[in-house]
């Protein structure tokens, strides 16, 4: 699931994606909420990550229709051509499709209230914040944290290449003062 958190109207934003299986949330920070900085996001894990695992964990993408998600081609196929996953869209005006983004959405807005400006935090704040987000031990998950359950799944140096450490649960912090300079 991949969708959009936004800051300050004309202001810095996220590209956020969920791993529905273990609800790991990835967030990367963008300048403009445009189709290029999602496109350079997918290029930059694709070659940082390698094609194989990269096709591995982005089988299907599943954006709703926002005009930053406008290039499905682009997103689906390198600049050769060759097709690197696949993506779908959820019906307007639906955003139940993707639930799992959207409840961890609820998890950074804890962090970043609705209408505060981003455009002070640099990515290091994002994956802070995320591998706060990613170590909460949720109920859906069987009391299990969703980093936990990723790193069953995919192993810890996938999550180590996504910038994502585990935080002790006497340790995580959920609240604007996480990112407080």
């Amino acid at each position: 699931q991949m969708d959009s958190v936004i800051g300050r109207p004309g202001g810095k934003g996220l590209l956020t994606m969920c791993f529905k299986t273990s609800n790991l949330l990835l967030a990367f920070l963008r300048d403009r909420n445009t189709a290029r900085s999602v496109l350079d996001i997918i290029n930059n894990l694709d070659a940082g990550l390698g094609r194989e695992k990269f096709s591995e964990l982005f089988t299907t993408i599943l954006p709703d229709r926002g005009t930053e998600f406008s290039d499905p081609g682009a997103i689906e196929c390198d600049i050769n051509g060759e097709q690197r996953c696949m993506v779908f869209y959820c019906n307007p005006s639906s955003p139940y499709q993707k639930g799992s983004i959207e409840v961890s959405h609820e998890l950074i807005r804890r962090v970043l209230p609705k209408g505060s400006s981003f455009d002070h935090l640099q990515q290091e704040d994002i994956d802070l914040m995320l591998s706060h987000i990613n170590s909460y031990k949720r109920k859906n998950l069987n009391n299990r944290s969703a980093y936990q359950v990723f790193s069953f799944l995919c192993g810890d140096e996938l999550l180590r290449l996504l910038n994502i450490r585990e935080i002790p649960p006497n340790e995580i912090i959920l609240s604007p003062k996480l990112l407080k300079k």
